[in-house]
């Protein structure tokens, strides 16, 4: 799969697919993004839809869902978000953690505190974005 990404958290209901949403709106569809969970939950986080609609992605309509070992094989990137998600790959899959500032731990919580994650995830994204562009 040229220029692809897979992103991975724990429960595939937020940050997961916050990046991979912001990837296909960042890019225009040129870089195929996917999402899954080391434990996947049972819906999507409704804040996280909120705060990412604010920006112009859509999430919604995306469902958690684990780790598929063939899209792990064939992308491009597979990107890790949090501490808490430590899927097990074979030593041949390279992968990247980006550690997210969590608001809550300053007693942010709501709104606020899923828009400061959705800027941080957006701001890594068209980072990640512009490298795989080139």
């Amino acid at each position: 799969m040229a220029n692809s990404v897979l992103f991975i958290c724990s429960r595939n209901a937020g940050k997961s697919q916050m990046a991979a949403a912001l990837m296909d709106y960042i890019s225009g569809g040129t870089i195929t993004s996917y999402s899954a969970g080391t434990n996947p939950g049972t819906g999507i986080n409704q804040e996280a839809v909120a705060s990412l609609a604010q920006s112009g992605a859509d999430m919604s309509g995306g469902t958690p869902k684990p780790i598929d070992s063939k899209v792990v094989e064939q992308v491009d990137r597979v990107i890790i978000l949090g501490t808490d998600a430590h899927p097990n790959f074979e030593a041949s899959v390279t992968t990247e953690r980006w550690v997210t500032y969590e608001p809550s731990e300053d007693g942010i919580t709501g709104s606020e505190r899923m828009n400061l994650i959705r800027d941080e995830i957006a701001e890594r994204v068209r980072e990640l974005f512009h490298e795989m562009e080139q």
